[in-house]
């Protein structure tokens, strides 16, 4: 059972973060100075690329801006941003980069850093792994002597890098080398494979006479200086070969009779000694790296149930899930894996109402309501973000492209105006923008998520109870949301909000900026005075009194009454096709043409909640179209089927689609999207072949017949709403390490809930002897003012929640603890030796 338990632990990882800028960029290797050409970034996870930045105009001083979020999902040693120039005539040339190890990205999490760029050197471009069994054993020499060798067996290699795009014809070279001496020998070339089996050994001779003294082992000063030295390389043919990666292993630490077999991790030519580069410039980015162990399911039932019992919690202070956005208040992405746990179990709404009633009790004045940053605010921002994706692409997607595309000169303030801009003109352009927004959002009701209107709707029940004297008050409650928070927001930086795949350019950006500002004005509820007032720029002030004001209010509140009314929506699924994923992939084509390069050929694959289909370009017509419905499995191809990576079936009513996504990243965001909204079909596959059908059999299981059942498992689906794409489990670790966190938080508001028991209970004991009994229980008390950040209405039902979350976070640290021989690289026997990460 315990077996069991371990094989359902699953190592989840993400990245998060940010490209800045870079600052004054060095020269290319090249006969370009830097300032003559264009630049741009990608991040690679070892050698792979995943990301890339568009291409940014001439400058020392580029500002990318460029968001990015993926889930890692393979093992990596290093995580790489390269700075490249454009070049038209040839390759583009590398300005430098930034490596940082997995395990010193914890250093940088969450905060802007500067990094100096270093040199591009392709000796220190390594990754993956290689399996090697050595032995040292005694000899019979020829002239009769007792002597030692050494065998080396160099069994296979893992996770090699592509060149060019291209699984590489590696070979290793194998020798032994010290003073005076370096034999070398070599395997045979594997062909188009990232991971090469050789099972080759090769003996090398340690000439030194046999005595009784040693017990079989190289003398010691000989030990300390023989090393067994394993190169990797790609044939290359008729160029020269590229190095792949090295590993060193001393002598010293065999033992004699005794095989020692392990994976060591490939390293750069001489251990990645680095040379003093040149000045290369400088990159400013923030990251932020989580890796999340996640135990089976059952481990996680008693923190959610939890959680999940904390809309029911009278008063709400008292509740986990409040108790968890307090001691957490300073750290935003707390509130996230609350959010998405609550909304999964159809809990959120009730929870938000309670936490934001409670925040109205302490809101003294109508025009004040939800402006700060409580946790009800960031709830309902979380929210809108994972419910209103599709809504905001159905809204706001057409009119951001046509301004983004268009490109339309929208500058009203005088003193940024270039030459031979007119005013007058760029004011009319952007009033277009700024109507078409506009109405795109207020005819835009009968889209809203149910969700949402159920939170807008108790919103504006609580506001008008609280203020049963003010009529505004309804309205603002919701548009404070609804405008300030999510459509402005999501205009502002569309990129964010996946509307547009990359940072608009400065000029866009500005356009955007001044339509977003108008925007909320025009979606704020108040006078005309007040909304003129809260512009600081006199241009802004002008603008905004050319739009018909009573007809734009009447508009709003027309928008704002459908998206709260009274009238529950119910979910019908979505009524529009909305686009899931698309991107450039390498589409196998559908004939029965032996498998080579001419057989795959550049295609745009698009899924919407509809169907599948490839088109021969972005835009272009479809060349063929699978309903979603018609999609029985989805899995991942072996990469010996085509000697390809990143390879995956979409199996249907016909014969299997087979793609290849440009990285792992995006394979693995294909599988898990393609999955995810074909799992409730019809006729779900149980088996699938991993490899393809050709020469008359599988490849995979030798069956003669096309249509045999497939030899494999199909992978199984975790239900989760496509909408949401929630994993309950991983978002009960994440709290689990959030709490773990701030375990230090969590022992003074335990304090703090002591204390108040002891006031409550009337003792004959002094308030400083009531604190300081404590001491036996929580230690070194704190200040009493800490004791004021937190929300204590009943101390005595938040002291029984906190011992409930103390009870289940030791025993999920048990947990962890338990099974923390699972984590370990390699095994008992084969063991990974090397820089791990």
């Amino acid at each position: 059972m315990a077996e069991d338990d371990d094989a359902k632990i699953r190592i989840l990882q993400s990245l998060r973060g940010k490209i800045c800028e870079a600052k004054n960029l060095g020269s290319v290797s090249g006969p370009n100075r830097q300032r003559d050409l264009c630049t741009f970034c990608t991040i690679s996870l070892d050698q792979e690329e995943v990301f890339r930045t568009k291409v940014f105009d001439k400058s020392v001083c580029p500002f990318y801006g460029e968001d990015f979020y993926f889930e890692i999902p393979r093992p990596f040693q290093c995580l790489s941003f390269y700075v490249y120039a454009k070049s038209v005539f040839q390759r583009d040339l590398p300005v430098g980069k930034v490596s940082i190890r997995k395990d010193d990205l914890c250093k940088y999490s969450g905060k802007e850093h500067w990094f100096s760029l270093q040199t591009v050197d392709p000796n220190s471009e390594v990754q993956g792994k290689v399996h090697l069994e050595m032995r040292l054993s005694e000899v019979i020499t020829e002239n009769g002597s007792t002597g030692q060798h050494i065998s080396v067996r160099i069994i296979e290699c893992k996770e090699l890098p592509l060149i060019s795009g291209q699984n590489c014809d590696p070979y290793a070279t194998v020798s032994l080398v010290g003073p005076a001496r370096s034999d070398q020998k070599k395997t045979k070339v594997k062909k188009k494979t990232s991971n090469p089996h050789f099972e080759e050994t090769f003996f090398f001779e340690v000439t030194r006479s046999y005595s009784r003294r040693t017990q079989f082992n190289v003398e010691e000063e000989d030990i300390e200086k023989l090393e067994i030295k394993v190169d990797l390389w790609n044939n290359e043919n008729l160029a020269q070969d590229v190095f792949l990666g090295e590993t060193r292993v001393p002598v010293k630490i065999l033992q004699s009779d005794h095989i020692h077999k392990a994976w060591y991790l490939l390293q750069p030519k001489g251990n990645g000694n680095k040379s003093k580069s040149d000045d290369l410039g400088s990159l400013r980015l923030k990251l932020t790296y989580i890796e999340d162990t996640v135990l089976p399911s059952a481990c996680y039932t008693p923190l959610c149930t939890l959680l999940l019992k904390s809309p029911d919690v009278k008063p709400i202070s008292a509740s986990a899930a409040h108790i968890l956005g307090d001691i957490c208040r300073e750290r935003y992405e707390v509130v996230l894996p609350m959010v998405r746990l609550l909304l999964h179990n159809n809990r959120f709404v009730p929870f938000v109402s309670a936490v934001a009633a409670l925040e109205l009790d302490n809101t003294q004045e109508a025009n004040t309501i939800f402006r700060g940053n409580s946790l009800a605010t960031r709830c309902i921002d979380d929210m809108m973000k994972i419910v209103g994706k599709n809504y905001l692409s159905v809204t706001l997607k057409p009119v951001i492209d046509e301004i983004c595309e268009s490109n339309k000169t929208c500058e009203i303030d005088p003193i940024k105006l270039k030459e031979g801009d007119n005013v007058e003109v760029n004011k009319e352009n952007l009033q277009g923008y700024v109507q078409k927004v506009f109405s795109s959002i207020t005819q835009s009701s009968s889209n809203c998520p149910p969700l949402m209107c159920d939170v807008f709707r108790s919103l504006r029940h609580l506001a008008c109870k609280r203020f049963p004297g003010d009529p505004h008050v309804q309205y603002s409650a919701v548009s404070s949301f609804v405008f300030l928070r999510f459509f402005a927001v999501a205009v502002l930086s569309p990129h964010s909000f996946q509307l547009r795949s990359h940072h608009p350019d400065p000029e866009i950006s500005r356009t955007l900026t001044l339509i977003s500002k108008t925007i909320q004005t025009l979606g704020s509820w108040g006078s005309l005075s007040k909304k003129l007032s809260s512009f600081k720029e006199t241009y802004m002030y002008d603008f905004f009194k050319s739009f018909q004001e009573e007809k734009c209010i009447e508009k709003v509140k027309k928008f704002l009454d459908e998206i709260s009314s009274n009238v529950s929506k119910e979910s019908s699924g979505l009524e529009d096709a909305v686009v899931l994923k698309e991107g450039e992939v390498q589409k196998r084509a559908q004939g029965r043409k032996p498998p080579g390069m001419k057989t795959f050929k550049k295609r745009w694959l698009r899924l919407t909640n509809r169907e599948l289909s490839y088109h021969k370009h972005k835009g272009k017509d479809a060349d063929r179209t699978i309903n979603v419905k018609n999609i029985r499995a989805v899995e991942k191809v072996d990469e010996s089927a085509f000697n390809r990576k990143n390879m995956f079936q979409v199996v249907h009513s016909e014969k299997p689609l087979y793609v290849q996504a440009g990285n792992c990243v995006e394979a693995s965001e294909w599988l898990e999207v393609l999955s995810q909204v074909s799992r409730c079909n019809e006729g779900r596959l149980a088996t699938f072949h991993p490899s393809n059908y050709t020469s008359g059999a599988w490849q995979c299981c030798q069956s003669l017949s096309s249509n045999a059942p497939g030899c494999k498992p199909c992978t199984t689906t975790m239900l989760a709403n496509l909408q949401l794409d929630i994993d309950c489990d991983r978002e009960a670790e994440r709290i689990f390490s959030l709490l773990s966190a701030n375990d230090t938080k969590l022992q003074s508001m335990e304090a703090a809930v002591l204390c108040g028991i002891s006031h409550q209970s009337n003792q004959r004991m002094k308030m400083s002897d009531a604190c300081a009994s404590l001491a036996v229980y929580q230690g070194p008390q704190r200040e009493p003012e800490e004791y004021s950040k937190f929300t204590i209405q009943e101390p005595k039902e938040t002291f029984h929640t906190l011992k409930q979350l103390r009870n289940i976070m030791e025993e999920l640290q048990r947990q962890h603890n338990s099974r923390n021989d699972v984590r370990q690289y390699g095994s008992l026997d084969n063991p990974i030796v090397g820089k791990t990460s």
